[in-house]
């Protein structure tokens, strides 16, 4: 019998693969699309998700981040990160390394689609095969949290993403963030001549409008983008429980808050190596209180800000209130990274 059957081959599903393999059990992965897939994701990693991918064995290329900035049109704050770099990297290399690493250490990952699951007192049968556990990691609008009745209803505006690539060299080695009445503006250099511009916001248009809010921003974005516009949302995603059985939901598919504080792949890797450690340990259901607990910053910090981002008024305070607090800013971009 397999011993972790994986729906989804993503970042999140392959990481639990290989924190399994790694543990030495039989993971097996179900995915129906070749590697690697592009979505839309802000491609930052926090210091503590490079730190992940290095437990793995994954190497990946990218550019070393120093910390994060928050830019509006009068004011700018920074605040280093304390613990060493983080990584700008493109999904697709992120992607295609974890996939490699996996299948060094002999991860199989089969085609098809996890659509249907049965599940008794000595595993669970999906796709066809039979394994003790099932992990979901099949993204965040999950087909199979939804199938096992785990989603609540959303609560609050409904945020969106959308992103690109401009083919022209980065100008800082921090993540910008900038703020505008409407939504934010993430930019994340992630190669030699390659920077990343992922626009998060409440309002529903295309992504040439929401750039428009960003004149500073789109005086450097000169020339044609190198690459098309991609979206997701509505981001946040509440969900009842992340285990139900034998199923254990892991990555974006476990529950998400929003992308404000770029968090997602790094809470992704963190949470697959959780998930795992709970199972070689014997105690599955002492996942969703260790979920909680890992997680727990960083929905109280990302819940707090889109709370302020609610109003106008006080959303165009963020920046000035952080130039004014840079050590309490400081502090903020530590907890989170």
């Amino acid at each position: 019998m397999i011993d972790v059957l994986i729906a989804g081959g993503g970042p999140a599903g392959l990481a639990t693969a290989i924190h399994a393999a790694m543990a030495g059990m039989e993971a097996v992965v179900v995915e129906p699309r070749a590697v690697p897939v592009d979505k839309a994701c802000g491609e930052g990693l926090m210091p503590s998700g490079t730190a992940a991918l290095g437990s793995l064995g994954v190497r990946v290329e990218g550019r070393p981040l120093r910390g994060i900035r928050y830019l509006d049109r009068r004011y700018e704050v920074e605040a280093a990160f304390r613990d060493g770099p983080g990584l700008g990297v493109r999904r697709t290399a992120l992607h295609a390394a974890l996939a490699r690493r996996a299948r060094e250490l002999g991860v199989e990952v089969v085609p098809g689609k996890v659509d249907g699951v049965r599940q008794d007192g000595g595993g669970v049968e999906a796709a066809g095969l039979r394994a003790r556990w099932l992990v979901a990691a099949d993204g965040l609008h999950s087909p199979l949290r939804a199938l096992l009745g785990l989603e609540l209803p959303g609560r609050g505006p409904r945020r969106y993403g959308l992103r690109r690539h401009y083919p022209v060299a980065p100008w800082t080695d921090f993540v910008e963030v900038h703020w505008a009445a409407d939504g934010e503006a993430y930019v994340t250099p992630v190669g030699e001549n390659l920077v990343g511009v992922a626009v998060l916001s409440s309002r529903r248009r295309g992504y040439p409008e929401h750039l428009a809010d960003f004149p500073a921003l789109l005086e450097r974005l000169e020339g044609p983008a190198a690459t098309p516009v991609r979206g997701a949302g509505p981001l946040r995603q509440r969900v009842r429980a992340r285990v139900a059985g034998r199923v254990l939901l892991v990555g974006d598919a476990a529950g998400y808050v929003d992308a404000l504080t770029g968090e997602g792949v790094s809470l992704a890797l963190a949470s697959a190596r959780l998930l795992v450690d709970c199972l070689r340990a014997g105690t599955p259901g002492s996942y969703e209180a260790a979920w909680l607990r890992l997680s727990r910053r960083h929905r109280l910090l990302t819940g707090a800000l889109l709370g302020t981002r609610r109003y106008r008024t006080a959303g165009r305070l963020i920046v000035p209130a952080a130039r004014r607090m840079p050590s309490l800013f400081g502090a903020a971009v530590h907890a989170l990274a």
